[in-house]
């Protein structure tokens, strides 16, 4: 008789350090929703999956900063033009007809917001996607995420590479950069570039009082 012993994710990724990557080939969709309710809960993750592969991610304080910067850029742009504009972090987005999933860093609604505006929960199978996600790459890449969000049907990616943001923009199933945000066309990826990279070597409140600055200075 055989006997199968279960792999204990949740054991294995509490001991990776921040910033590393497990990385599960030959995995199926089964596979993805049983490590998802396993390890899913816990904090610090991000687990996506592409159809045969599943990626869980460590995050470090570094990685963790500048995305809570991203989200309070986009706080103080929503508050100063008046604008609703729905966060909705790193909500796991996933589709069983795909066979797709994962975690963005954030992700938010802006021409969808009053399509979700009443929803506690979001079923990304049937709901309509985030008009934008964004990943930040400090410790690893994304690019396997173009396809997974392609076939989620995210219509914006926003990528900041630790210097540079690009945007990218979904056309007939595939991403093309661009220059302008079509979600919010008073961002570009070099406004973008330049209040991320501040980050480097000024304070936060201080970056986020010159971006209120620039959005008075753009009415």
């Amino acid at each position: 008789m055989t006997t199968t012993t279960a792999t204990n994710y949740y054991e294995i990724v509490s001991q990776l350090p921040a910033g590393s990557e497990l990385v599960l080939r030959e995995q199926t969709w089964e596979d993805y929703e049983n490590i998802l309710e396993e390890v899913g809960e816990a904090g610090g993750l991000r687990i996506s999956f592409d159809g045969r592969i599943v990626k869980i991610m460590t995050l470090s304080t570094r990685h963790e900063k500048y995305v809570r910067f991203f989200e309070m850029l986009i706080t103080v742009l929503s508050l100063k033009l008046r604008k609703k504009i729905l966060h909705f972090g790193s909500a796991t987005m996933k589709a069983s007809r795909n066979q797709r999933g994962s975690e963005p860093d954030c992700c938010f609604y802006v021409q969808n917001a009053e399509a979700v505006a009443r929803k506690c929960s979001i079923d990304f199978s049937r709901d309509v996607p985030p008009d934008v996600v964004v990943e930040v790459d400090i410790h690893h890449d994304s690019l396997d995420k173009f396809e997974i969000y392609a076939a989620l049907r995210v219509p914006e990616f926003w990528l900041y590479e630790g210097k540079k943001l690009k945007i990218y923009r979904l056309e007939n199933q595939n991403y093309f950069e661009v220059e302008k945000s079509l979600a919010l066309p008073i961002l570009t990826a070099e406004i973008l570039t330049d209040f991320l990279n501040r980050l480097d070597d000024s304070d936060q409140f201080e970056i986020l009082l010159e971006f209120e600055k620039w959005l008075e200075e753009q009415k």
